[in-house]
């Protein structure tokens, strides 16, 4: 896989069109590795952000990951499914130069002022300060490639090129090469994704990348020191306990960096928001509840840690939860039972990612067609835990006391605001609950039915509000928890 933009932007006009330009300038070669430096040390003087997007890594993984930048050092990130690794990585190409010089057609993107191969040298030699330069964008500077069981030594490093052997070239000339992924990143940044997948004759093929810095092509050792930063990513179960990351190649790498997990509810809940892309309105209380979900199935005994539970397990589960809310609306709309119905999530609404995200959860071997009866009760917990966050110390006697003589209220999927909350009518305390549950001084009534149904919920889940579910869908509360 190459970098993430494949069309560079234009440069702009008034950079240096040659090599006596670019000299009279004040340009001076750097390699990749002092050039993040540079700039990596540049944005902790301003303050800027060094990691625009990276959630809940700053006290721990972040600074480790710039020691080892500052050092140039290559680096391995190791961690579960789901942390981050691959998008901390991509962050890495930011910390470029915006703009490069190149030597115009140089498949290993040659600084003018330091070419690596005969002919660069040449061209270099024979034009002089009137060599036409090019420049090449950050953007253009980063190649990545998933490591897979079937990737070969020609993917990575390069093979002879029998055509240009047939033109008559010789075979320790490095215009018959046809370079592969990591030499065409020369200069920029090459990450390796799920390195211990790469078969252990192909992770030899990386010693001289990552020591000597050269390439060997059909054994013949082509004197081409690669300028480049190295990252790659592994899970430990694979890296620490299977062995198949190659001691050599282990060696080799300058720092090891452990990822993990968000370690508190606030960066679940930064990164929720951050990631998910909702077609609804998904309230906070919603969102913690699926926040420590997520943070309930990552712990549980029946789930199996080595695998983990990614991430994208809370983002995929708000996404969800919106999603359901939008087809309430639809589908309100249609019936014409509530035309003008907002699409806003309600707790109610989580129920259905139980099913639908059970396939990103690994389960023990033990736990085989409890799936989704774990899942339900770890999301009955959160949903509890959150009652008891928010809403502790309000007085709900107010709600209790509309089904105190058996009075039922019915909720469900498709159970518009207006009739949720018509049966509720005027409610002590609800202006207090809305206002603890963050929907404002002023909540529209999908909102205010979102915070009466989640009241009802928790009231149910300690045992203080019955509940029933009908044969047609609807949530019946009311009665004795």
């Amino acid at each position: 896989m190459t970098a993430p933009h494949q069309v560079s932007p234009v440069p702009p006009a008034d950079l240096p069109g040659t090599l006596g330009e670019l000299r009279a300038s004040g340009h001076h070669y750097r390699t990749v590795k002092q050039e993040i430096r540079a700039n990596l040390l540049a944005r902790m003087r301003s303050g800027a952000d060094r990691f625009p997007g990276i959630v809940g890594y700053e006290d721990t993984v972040l600074p480790e990951v710039e020691r080892a930048l500052l050092a140039g050092h290559d680096m391995v990130l190791l961690g579960e499914r789901g942390q981050g690794k691959t998008r901390l990585i991509r962050s890495l190409g930011a910390l470029l130069d915006e703009w490069t010089p190149v030597i115009p057609g140089s498949v290993l993107n040659e600084h003018p002022m330091h070419p690596l191969t005969p002919a660069s040298r040449a061209l270099v030699a024979e034009r002089g300060d009137e060599l036409p330069i090019g420049w090449l964008h950050r953007s253009m500077r980063y190649g990545e490639k998933l490591a897979t069981p079937d990737t070969s030594v020609g993917d990575l490093i390069g093979d002879v090129d029998p055509i240009r052997i047939a033109q008559g070239r010789t075979l320790g000339d490095p215009e018959t090469i046809h370079f592969g992924l990591v030499p065409r990143t020369n200069r920029g940044i090459f990450a390796v994704n799920e390195l211990p997948d790469l078969a252990e004759r192909i992770q030899v093929a990386l010693l001289n990348v990552l020591e000597e810095r050269d390439i060997q092509v059909r054994g013949y050792q082509l004197r081409l020191p690669l300028d480049l930063l190295l990252v790659a990513s592994a899970n430990p179960e694979d890296y620490t306990n299977r062995g198949r990351i190659i001691t050599p190649l282990k060696d080799r790498f300058g720092a090891e960096i452990r990822t993990h997990y968000p370690v508190d509810l606030e960066l679940e809940l930064a990164l929720i928001r951050q990631e998910a892309d909702l077609v609804a309105q998904v309230p906070e209380h919603v969102l913690e509840v699926l926040a420590r979900f997520a943070r309930a199935v990552r712990e549980s005994p029946s789930v199996d840690a080595r695998s983990g539970v990614s991430a994208r397990f809370a983002i995929a589960a708000a996404e969800t939860v919106a999603a359901a809310a939008l087809r309430r609306c639809g589908l309100l709309a249609a019936s014409a039972a509530a035309p003008g119905e907002a699409a806003v999530a309600r707790v109610g609404d989580a129920v259905s990612v139980t099913s639908t995200l059970r396939g990103k959860v690994e389960f023990e071997s033990g736990e085989e067609g409890r799936e989704i009866e774990i899942l339900a009760h770890l999301l009955r917990t959160a949903t509890a835990e959150t009652f008891r966050a928010r809403l502790a110390g309000l007085d709900l006697s107010g709600f209790t006391a509309l089904v105190a003589e058996g009075g039922v209220i019915e909720t469900g999927e498709l159970v518009s605001s207006a009739e949720l909350l018509g049966q509720v009518g005027t409610l002590p305390g609800l202006a207090k609950v809305l206002d603890r549950l963050g929907l404002g001084d002023a909540p529209s009534p999908e909102e205010a039915a979102a915070g009466v149904e989640f009241v009802l919920e928790g009231l149910h889940l300690t045992r203080r509000l019955g509940k029933d579910v009908t044969d047609s869908g609807r949530t019946v509360y009311g009665g004795r928890g």
